[in-house]
């Protein structure tokens, strides 16, 4: 009697392309708790093309007539969403009923849905890491750039959120333009996943209508879930920008003072007039949880899953498009920050202190022949006596210091010079001018053939 008294719930508009075995219909709830065509209505243009790939190879294996074909092709074009389409595959076999008739049931012929959401998928990523990619490289291009002007600031820098050694601004711009240029070689390899066409493989058996998959341009099949692969890319690169982010609103904070955001990436506080907040990049951050959280959210519904195609995988759709939207946002705002932001050069370079140069106390004894292990624990004394004498590093004396190691003399002095002490770091990767210098014009020319 319950289900008696639901059935006068459920809707009659319009015939499904899987109720042959089914003789009543679906309670309108479950309708729209199936149905993904409020997201998945994105990918209508690749599911189009796609469908006339398809039609094409079963007009070659004599499933569907020339005329059919055309028809199929022509209606295809004619296409639009209505009420009660449960995704953009049967939204698209509806249209096509409505235009052309019988001929409409012929076009899915030997294909799933399974095949035809995995395609879409696919066709749909590939254009999307191409804009996700031009985007990330503009991002690099104008961290490079900055770096190239600014190449001569000096700025502490920190490990364990402390003072280390001096380097230049501009090396750490590179670090991070890095660790991007990085993330561009994974979203090529993952493209390259993408770019393996599953179209007429079926739902599990295969496909027994001999089409020449060859046509559909299919090189293998793929067993990886492309997505979810984008979801971990999409993770790490917003893991790089939070870091980045991270940095940057402690660099603008009046503690440091080292940057200012610009009124155009801050806002204001509702209470305190002072306040310049540094929303952006809190946001960057933000964004970068909202992204792990579709990853492990989707990994969560992965992890119990039996073999082939089980209904929970829609969900990977919405985890795509939404990884996607908020990567597509968050580097252009990172693009506007770095390009727009302001460094306060006097306020970083008098944030260097002689304290930050006991390494270099410890590699003058290296170069006077000391084993850098004991060199280490020279320095680390050294450090200590300044310490309880209250003075920086380069106040104590040659007296002092030669208490600590008769290899000290009078030339110590010239461990005392922060522009100096940057320029030995001069091998690739390092801090030194020529170094950071070297490392431009290499990210010019990478990213010149990136965009080729």
């Amino acid at each position: 009697m319950l289900f008696q008294g639901w059935h006068h719930l459920r809707s009659s508009e319009g015939e499904i392309n899987w109720s042959g075995r089914f003789v009543g219909n679906t309670d309108p709830i479950m309708e729209k708790f199936k149905a993904s065509i409020a997201y998945d209505q994105r990918m209508w243009e690749a599911d189009i093309k796609g469908s006339k790939a398809y039609v094409k190879a079963l007009q070659k294996t004599g499933l569907v007539t020339q005329n059919e074909m055309e028809q199929i092709l022509t209606g295809l074009d004619k296409f639009k969403i209505k009420p009660g389409d449960e995704d953009i595959h049967t939204a698209n076999e509806r249209r096509l009923k409505e235009f052309i008739g019988n001929p409409a049931g012929k076009f899915h012929t030997g294909r799933s849905r399974n095949d035809q959401v995995a395609t879409d998928m696919r066709l749909w990523l590939r254009d999307a890491f191409t804009t996700l990619k031009e985007l990330a490289l503009q991002l690099i291009s104008t961290m490079v750039e900055r770096a190239a002007v600014e190449i001569e600031i000096l700025c502490p820098g920190y490990t364990h959120m402390q003072r280390a050694q001096p380097i230049r601004w501009s090396h750490w711009i590179l670090s991070h333009a890095a660790s991007l240029s990085r993330d561009i070689k994974r979203l090529e390899d993952i493209r390259k996943c993408v770019n393996v066409m599953p179209l007429g493989s079926g739902a599990i058996a295969g496909n027994p209508f001999n089409i020449d998959r060859e046509s559909l341009r299919q090189d293998q099949i793929s067993i990886n879930m492309v997505e979810t692969k984008f979801l971990f890319w999409g993770s790490m690169c917003l893991t790089h920008l939070s870091k980045m982010a991270e940095d940057l609103i402690l660099y603008g904070t009046n503690e440091f003072s080292f940057i200012i955001l610009t009124d155009a990436y801050s806002t204001g506080s509702s209470l305190m007039p002072q306040k310049k907040n540094a929303d952006s990049l809190e946001l960057i951050r933000s964004k970068a949880g909202r992204v792990f959280g579709r990853c492990a959210g989707f990994l969560m519904t992965l992890k119990a899953l039996p073999s082939t195609y089980n209904k929970e995988l829609q969900e990977d759709k919405e985890a795509m498009l939404d990884t996607y939207d908020t990567v597509h946002t968050v580097l252009q705002v990172a693009t506007g920050v770095i390009s727009t932001l302001k460094v306060n050069q006097s306020a970083m370079e008098g944030a260097l202190c002689p304290d930050m140069l006991a390494t270099d106390l410890a590699y003058h004894l290296v170069r006077k022949g000391m084993p850098f292990r004991e060199a280490h624990s020279c320095a680390g004394k050294a450090v200590y006596i300044a310490e309880s004498k209250n003075i920086h590093l380069s106040k104590l004396t040659v007296e002092d210091l030669q208490i600590v190691s008769p290899l000290f003399d009078k030339d110590v002095s010239s461990v005392w010079d922060y522009t100096k002490s940057i320029e030995q770091y001069s091998t690739p990767g390092g801090t030194a001018r020529n170094s950071v210098t070297a490392q431009i014009p290499h990210f010019r020319t990478w990213l010149q053939a990136q965009k080729q």
